[in-house]
């Protein structure tokens, strides 16, 4: 079954546009999720808004949306007059600029989707301005409604597609120096950082994004079959950092226990990948045994 898109519209450039969707790039369905029960009788329960003075439930049909203007004061908004708010962007996501990648603080990044053309007749419009950003090095600046507020969006061309970032407006994202100000400058010893600097070296590698896991998640999934077992729940076990650990010995520590741990990790996972005989040897250990022998 193809995927759904959240939105259809319009991809604008100038005077030139194509028909185009957007879908989710990413997802949480696979996450454990839970429902609220009673405990007394297993059974599901809901929510129910209430009149905050009466304690009257308030059916569907009654409830309004309201901004408040003053203490306990507000105006009700109904859902046809929020939606006269028509913006061009409504049904068009119209490139008001092109910029460099780098210009862009990941800080502003909120959800990426997927953009693809939704007819043949809009593919080619949509090739030009795809291939011509990417022939330029620039990504583009719309705008678009979802969820019906509007929204910055970063179009960026990724393969054949384009894949779309919502952005953080600027009164979203917290100005850093009120954060950083307040940290002092530290004059570091040179062993101190060689060291840094070794075991980084040494712990380089790709992002390779399947080698992590939700490791939260899958103690959840262990602790609900273990439940459906009816088998007693085992503790995990936590760490604690040690107080007044002193830097310069954890630095050598760290790089001794890499020492000792043989190398880097991509040569230990080569390692791991061996094949292996009857007992889980290596066929190397297996010749040895036959020598001694």
């Amino acid at each position: 079954m193809a995927p759904r898109p959240n939105w259809k519209g319009y991809l604008k450039l100038s005077l030139v546009s194509c028909p185009v969707a957007l879908y989710p790039a990413t997802t949480t369905s696979e996450r454990v999720s839970f429902r609220t029960l009673n405990r007394d009788t297993g059974n599901r329960v809901r929510r129910q808004f209430v009149d905050e003075q009466t304690g009257e439930p308030v059916e569907t049909d009654n409830q309004a949306k309201g901004y408040e203007v003053a203490k306990g004061e507000f105006i009700v908004m109904e859902d046809d007059e929020i939606k006269a708010v028509q913006l061009e962007s409504n049904h068009t996501i119209d490139i008001e600029r092109f910029v460099p990648r780098a210009d862009i603080d990941e800080l502003y990044f909120d959800t990426p989707y997927y953009m693809a053309p939704t007819d043949r007749v809009g593919e080619e419009a949509f090739a030009v301005i795809r291939d011509a950003m990417r022939a330029e090095k620039v990504v583009g600046l719309a705008r678009v409604v979802l969820y019906r507020r509007e929204r910055i969006m970063m179009l960026e061309p990724s393969g054949k597609g384009i894949v779309g970032y919502t952005l953080r407006f600027a009164n979203e994202v917290h100005a850093a120096n009120s954060y950083f100000d307040e940290i002092p400058a530290v004059e570091l010893p040179e062993q101190m950082l060689d060291l840094a600097e070794h075991i980084i070296e040494k712990m380089k590698g790709k992002f390779e994004p399947d080698k992590y896991e939700d490791r939260y998640e899958n103690a959840l999934i262990e602790l609900i079959r273990s439940k459906q077992k009816g088998m007693p729940i085992k503790p995990q076990p936590t760490h604690r950092q040690a107080n007044g650990i002193n830097l310069m010995d954890a630095l050598r520590r760290s790089v001794e226990g890499e020492k000792r741990g043989g190398g880097k990790a991509e040569e230990r996972g080569e390692a791991a990948k061996k094949p292996t005989g009857k007992g889980g040897r290596s066929t190397r250990a297996k010749g040895k045994a036959r020598k001694a022998g």
